[in-house]
Formats: C-alpha cells, sequence, structure tokens
C-alpha cells in the first residue's frame, strides 16, 4: 500500500509539474522576436495583411514581429523555408489559395501542406469578373450565352496557372459547360494591358485592382466570384446569381500557419491574439482599402477548410487536364 501511495504521488507531482511548466510557457511565449514569412514579393495583398497584423501584434506582444519577404517559384521558397523552421511559434507563414493549388500543379515539391497546421483564416479577397465595355454582354448569363454561340472560344486572360483569376475562369467554364481558352501572362501588369485593350475576352479582378477601371469605364463588371454580394460592390450580382449556377463560389483567401508540430497551447494563442488584433479599426480600415473581407476562422475549422479546398481543386484541374509539371 505505501508503495501505490508513492507511486500515486510521484505521478500527482509529475502532472502538477508538466501543467506548470505548460502554463509557464505559455505565458512566456513570446520570448524574443517572431517572424511571418510572406512568399511572395512587397505590396501584394497578402504582404498588407502580413505587415497589418505584424505591427499590433508587435505593440501587443513587446516584440518585433519582422514582415520577411521570400518570393520565387510561385510562392515555394517562402513556403518551404517555414516547413522546415523550429515549430515553435516564431516563425509563421502568410499566404493564399496557391497553398492548396500548387501541390497539384508541380511535381518534386520540396513540402507539402502536411508540414503545416493551420493558426487561422484572415479573411477573402473576392474577385470580380469584368469585360472590356465593346463587349456586348451586362451578365455572367450573357457572357455564356456568347460563349456557346461564338465561332471561337472565348478567352481569359490570368497571372498564371493556378492563379486565383485562372480558377475562377476554369471553374466559370466547366460548371457552365463551355470552351473558354487560358492565356496565362508572366504577371497581372501584362494581363491588365491586354484586357484594357480588348485583346482578351475577360478577366477576373480583385475589388482593389478592378475598382479604379469600372469607375472610369474603362472595363465593365459582369459578376462577382464569391457565393454571395460583397460589400465593396454591393450593386454587382454574383456569378451564381446571373449565370443560374448556385454552386459557383471562388474566394481567394488568406490564412496563417506554422510548422505542423507545433504545440497546441501555442496555436491557439496565435489565433486568439490575431483575431483581437483584427478587430483594431487600423487593422480593419486597411484590410478594407485591400479589398479585403475579414472572416477569422479558427484553426481547427481552418484545417478541415484547407482539406476540402484541396480536394476540390484538385477536382477541377484534373477536370482540365492540368497535370503536375
Amino acid at each position: 500500500m505505501q508503495r501505490r501511495d508513492a507511486l500515486r504521488a510521484a505521478a500527482t507531482a509529475a502532472a502538477l509539474a508538466a501543467l506548470s511548466f505548460s502554463a509557464v510557457a505559455q505565458e512566456a511565449f513570446p520570448a524574443r522576436p517572431l517572424r511571418i514569412v510572406v512568399p511572395f514579393p512587397a505590396g501584394g495583398v497578402v504582404d498588407v495583411v502580413a505587415r497589418s497584423v505584424g505591427q499590433k501584434l508587435s505593440e501587443k506582444y513587446g516584440q518585433p514581429v519582422i514582415v520577411e519577404n521570400r518570393a520565387g517559384a510561385g510562392g515555394s521558397i517562402g513556403t518551404d523555408a517555414v516547413a522546415k523552421a523550429a515549430p515553435d511559434g516564431y516563425t509563421m507563414l502568410m499566404v493564399g489559395t496557391g497553398f492548396t493549388v500548387l501541390p497539384q500543379i508541380t511535381k518534386n515539391l520540396p513540402w507539402s501542406p502536411a508540414d503545416f497546421r493551420g493558426v487561422l483564416s484572415i479573411g477573402s479577397v473576392p474577385n470580380i469578373i469584368v469585360v472590356p465595355p465593346e463587349t456586348p454582354v451586362k451578365t455572367v448569363g450573357e457572357l455564356i450565352a456568347l460563349a456557346r454561340k461564338s465561332p471561337q472560344p472565348l478567352t481569359y486572360g490570368s497571372p498564371g496557372i493556378g492563379s486565383s483569376p485562372h480558377l475562377s475562369g476554369e471553374l466559370l467554364a466547366q460548371m457552365a459547360d463551355v470552351k473558354m481558352t487560358h492565356v496565362p501572362y508572366k504577371g497581372q501588369p501584362e494581363a491588365m494591358t491586354d484586357l484594357l485593350a480588348g485583346r482578351i475576352s475577360m478577366m477576373a479582378l480583385s475589388a482593389a485592382l478592378a475598382g479604379p477601371h469600372l469607375k472610369s469605364g474603362k472595363l465593365r463588371a459582369i459578376g462577382v466570384t464569391a457565393g454571395q454580394r460583397i460589400v465593396f460592390h454591393p450593386e454587382i450580382p454574383t456569378v451564381a446569381e446571373s449565370a443560374s449556377l448556385p454552386a459557383y463560389d471562388v474566394r481567394p483567401w488568406t490564412g496563417v500557419f506554422v510548422p505542423a508540430k507545433t504545440p497546441e497551447e501555442i496555436v491557439r494563442r496565435l489565433a486568439a491574439d490575431m483575431t483581437e488584433v483584427l478587430k483594431h479599426p487600423d487593422v480593419k480600415a486597411r484590410m478594407d482599402t485591400a479589398g479585403m473581407e475579414l472572416n477569422p476562422q479558427p484553426h481547427v475549422e481552418f484545417d478541415a477548410f484547407i482539406a476540402a479546398e484541396g480536394r476540390r481543386w484538385a477536382e477541377v484541374m484534373r477536370k482540365a487536364g492540368i497535370t503536375a509539371q
């Protein structure tokens, strides 16, 4: 009995010590500077979001939060750097839809979505499908009708295979069962030049990028890719509405990830603190300017969303005949 009591007491002491250590570790985090890796050049939507969130986190933590742009290979270079970082919460990845698409179209990626766990979904920047003003359509339904009777396939541009404008156009063609030709460009500026000149039929643009051209009349909006109308342009119907495609919904998202083995308590702490930061008026104002609709989604739900997105776009790429290169 004495030996059993001694063992029980020792086990209880060990459990209490473990709990105490966990609590202290959580209270101590963060004890040094943090890093948010953005695998794209500075100035894009993801970069703007990272800097806005990083600044407020720095104020909250009393520690520097450094945003590091590590662009290249469609986002793979920066993403791989975080996959190989210490799983301690001090190195985070802020990325977008390409995180679930790149594995479908790129062979021998040095990282996998399984190397990460989600911290928080930040929000989305819905695209607006636009056409040159001389195009004789005012709705996506009319665009589909034009595509069906046109002797040559309509064309849509994008800044590259797997980008959200590409996904928006490809999903529309598949769901409407029409033939459209994807024209990938080296980047957004080149695609915009041809769109404004009327050399391509249509393109899906972020609300922030499309806004000035809609106001000037250089482009016409015919549908929003999100499943519901967006707060920035509530007058524009959704593709689902205007084309009778109720399942059509494309929302380029932005979220935060950490290496897969990062402790649960640190993931929860980061998720809670970022959710609080996103409520700050300064951050909300910057998100509005970037055209982002905030929709913080906790890490468990975010991980489930990421898995579903991977399956969804894998199927779209398969139907399009796009295989890993």
